[in-house]
């Protein structure tokens, strides 16, 4: 079966690498063998014979001894030349076995199991090198999968919870024959916050979508100046909940999309007010240091175990693994800072301070990456 896989392909003008390997070693015996050929002949022909009695019949033995030669080479340069290509056969077929195996075993593992993995041995090789680097791949594939599976599950569970409740709600008053007007109105008044919370989720995984969709614009934005205006926005609320708001913003110039940069900043804000205690304390910052700009927003909250924090940064997960949304968000503020800040080539750092809370840097690149499309004419 494999002996056809290589001659189809021969004939449609595709070798495999076995049969390119096979002929570069019959190619490269019949030159050297031929090369040979042609220096001895002349060599050969070059013996001259001294006048005698016995002079012609040892130059006609000479001669033939030569033609002989000649003919011995002749055929003799073919049988080496086939012997070279048996041999480059099975020697390539010899040294790309494990590459067939890994080609097979990779192609199983990326239709049926993800789970499964290269099985290497002991080899410590370029074969080996590769072994790993699928491991790697398959690993990182499995990773997002069922990440990506998780993350359809919790956002199919977010968007069907109020569903039903607005459609218990209006069987309730359709059911009740003694509804009044303010019972059906006061319904109604439920149904329509309902549905501004299906609204501001489904915003949030628009928003979400778009981060992880990449930067489409680059553009010159001020961490100081969007961030200035996301705190200006929501201290009245922080003054609502007794949360102390301070700024350092210096400037700080870097190039991104400010749509999605402005975004960044508000979901890092409202995050550290709407999670924070009575009484607590957010502080922000912006500097422009090292060639990067950096927004730092710290607050008080919580206590947090360091294990905890990189959980935080997942879809629909907040502190203590509770899931259910409350009042004031879903669950993805964290994740679309992330999902930004990768899109811009930024640096996010995140750790639990030890009297609760967060401390969250972002570092934004002040050119363009390498590699980022530029902006539309």
């Amino acid at each position: 079966m494999f002996i056809y896989h290589e001659v189809v392909s021969l004939l449609r003008l595709r070798p495999t690498l076995r049969t390119q390997l096979t002929l570069l070693y019959g190619g490269l015996i019949a030159v050297l063998g031929g090369g040979l050929l042609v220096l001895l002949i002349p060599l050969q022909g070059s013996a001259s014979v001294q006048a005698g009695p016995h002079a012609a019949a040892i130059a006609a033995a000479l001669n033939t001894a030569e033609r002989n030669k000649e003919i011995i080479g002749a055929i003799a340069l073919p049988v080496v030349v086939l012997l070279a290509v048996a041999g480059g056969w099975l020697i390539a077929g010899r040294l790309l076995r494990p590459l067939r195996t890994i080609t097979a075993t990779a192609r199983d593992i990326s239709a049926s199991n993800l789970s499964r993995r290269l099985s290497l041995g002991d080899r410590d090789d370029e074969f080996a090198e590769l072994g790993k680097t699928l491991n790697d791949l398959f690993g990182r594939l499995e990773g997002a999968f069922e990440s990506q599976r998780h993350f359809v599950a919790n956002a199919s569970h977010e968007l069907r919870t109020p569903l039903t409740a607005e459609r218990t709600l209006l069987q309730v008053a359709l059911a009740d024959p003694d509804a009044s007007a303010a019972t059906l109105r006061s319904t109604c008044v439920d149904v329509l916050a309902l549905g501004d919370r299906q609204e501001r989720l489904i915003a949030a995984l628009l928003t979400l979508a778009s981060g992880e969709g990449g930067v489409e614009q680059w553009e010159p934005i001020d961490l100081a100046e969007i961030t200035g205006n996301a705190v200006a926005v929501r201290r009245e609320d922080a003054e609502r909940r007794g949360i102390e708001v301070s700024t350092a913003l210096s400037a700080a110039a870097a190039k991104g999309d400010s749509r999605l940069a402005e975004s960044l900043v508000a979901n890092l804000v409202d995050n550290a007010i709407r999670y924070n205690v009575t009484g607590g304390r957010v502080a922000v910052s912006t500097v422009s240091i090292a060639g990067k700009a950096t927004l730092r927003i710290s607050n008080t909250g919580a206590a947090i175990s360091a294990d905890q924090v990189e959980r935080l940064f997942q879809p629909f997960q907040r502190l203590g693994g509770v899931r259910t949304p409350n009042g004031d968000g879903y669950g993805l503020g964290l994740s679309i800072v992330r999902a930004i800040a990768s899109a811009h080539g930024a640096t996010l750092t995140s750790r639990a301070q030890p009297e609760g809370g967060l401390d969250i840097e972002v570092s934004f690149p002040r050119a363009q990456p390498r590699g980022a499309p530029d902006p539309p004419a």
